[in-house]
């Protein structure tokens, strides 16, 4: 017990020694704000933890910690709205119900991809589904610096239908599901209003960032309910209606595009997936500026497990249909006019290729490259209200920046050779550091 808590003491200390540390990150290239021209030869002063200003040319104040990147381009860290640091990439469906699986060992699980996700680029993460106490220690022991890792915001357990995308029972058998709802092993899953009105306030006094709801059924599930609508309209809007006066947004899990439609007008915030998007959907989405986060790496990730055993027929059956239309709502989406974000759904492709989204919005989904560039940095900071802190190096800003090799802006591969990260004035330590 001592020397854990002599370990945690002396994170906490070189976290502390970092956040008053100042550092001279000097750039051949310069992003400040990915919608914007690029600059060339640039030191961003960063004291702690945040920019303070940006000079032209290379410089190194003194007493500061110069960081030469000036072979690389250095600009904003990217942000993840949709990913689940608890799950592991090509495990089969069943993982979660073996003896390892507990809450504890989750929390470990999360610490790991923490760091993963920040090492590919990440300084912002967003996780959307897992154990709420889990995901909310992975969240703190990172922000007070016990961990390296990006900033992440949680949503907890998601909120379900009975047989729906993420009730624990479903496709059981009889006793084993019995066993799960009776000793309150799914304390998301509701029905009628009032009951998941009741759910959304206990999520909120968790001390949760973002309410997520399941609006459809999902390929990684055992059921066999498809993918269309889950929850009814009462019941959405009712949920919608209790997050945003807790002052929480709401993130819809929605694959079928009339239950996409019905999630858009209950009023949630995003629309996670949005395989089967249409015009009507579209649409409302755009009247409504609710954001679109495409997640296209999940596609990939389950492409890889497919005829492996580690997923049901059912599952298989309804990835297939996903395939068929991959990349296709993301670039209705765009040429719509809707907000987008980046979010990958990582965990179930690895969070180490969570970078590799970028490349994918571009040749799936249509965008440009700078335009994905800019949901990958700025859109994400929108969607949670951190526009203020995150997003651009403009000064006066949380110091989350990155350096990689090549230019983002036309290369969207560029952002999947990382160099350095920072994270709140943070070095985040690199593979072989």
């Amino acid at each position: 017990m001592l020397k854990t808590l002599l370990a945690g003491a002396a994170a906490l200390s070189i976290a502390s020694a970092a956040d008053a540390a100042t550092y001279a990150i000097q750039a051949g290239r310069l992003i400040v704000d990915a919608a914007q021209p690029e600059r060339g030869n640039s030191t961003v002063i960063v004291e702690k933890g945040r920019i303070t200003r940006i000079d032209s040319g290379f410089t190194a104040p003194a007493g500061a910690i110069v960081v030469d990147e000036r072979s690389r381009t250095v600009m904003p860290g990217m942000t993840d709205v949709h990913v689940h640091l608890t799950g592991t990439a090509g495990e089969p469906w069943y993982a979660g119900y073996t003896q390892k699986y507990s809450n504890p060992y989750a929390a470990t699980v999360g610490l790991t991809h923490a760091l993963e996700m920040a090492r590919g680029g990440f300084t912002t993460v967003r996780d959307l589904g897992g154990d709420t106490g889990a995901v909310i220690a992975v969240r703190d022991a990172v922000a007070e610096g016990r961990f390296p890792g990006p900033r992440i915001k949680v949503s907890g357990a998601p909120l379900s239908i009975v047989g729906g995308h993420a009730d624990a029972a479903t496709a059981l058998p009889p006793e084993l599901a019995a066993a799960i709802n009776e000793a309150h092993l799914n304390p998301s899953v509701c029905t009628g209003a009032a009951e998941c009105q009741k759910v959304v306030r206990q999520l909120a006094a968790a001390g949760v960032d973002v309410i997520k709801i399941m609006a459809t059924g999902g390929v990684l599930d055992p059921g066999a309910m498809g993918l269309e609508q889950h929850f009814t309209d009462e019941e959405m809007k009712a949920i919608c209606d209790m997050a945003h006066a807790m002052h929480l947004k709401v993130a819809a899990h929605a694959h079928g595009a009339r239950g996409i439609e019905a999630a858009t007008r209950a009023g949630v915030d995003s629309i996670e997936h949005g395989t089967f998007l249409d015009a009507a959907g579209a649409a409302a989405m755009k009247a409504r500026g609710t954001y679109y986060s495409a997640t296209l790496m999940a596609f990939s990730g389950v492409q890889a497990i497919m005829g492996s055993g580690k997923l049901t027929p059912e599952m298989e059956a309804k990835a297939r249909q996903t395939f068929a239309v991959w990349g296709k709502g993301l670039n209705l989406a765009y040429r719509t006019g809707i907000k987008i974000a980046l979010g990958t759904d990582s965990a179930v492709a690895p969070h180490t290729e969570a970078n590799k989204e970028l490349g994918l919005m571009v040749s799936k989904g249509g965008m440009s490259p700078r335009d994905a560039l800019i949901a990958a940095t700025k859109g994400g900071p929108d969607l949670m209200n951190l526009s203020s802190e995150t997003g651009t190096l403009d000064p006066g800003k949380s110091a989350d920046l990155i350096a990689v090799d090549g230019d983002p802006l036309v290369d969207p591969t560029a952002v999947q050779r990382v160099d350095y990260v920072m994270v709140e004035g943070r070095p985040i330590p690199m593979k072989g550091e």
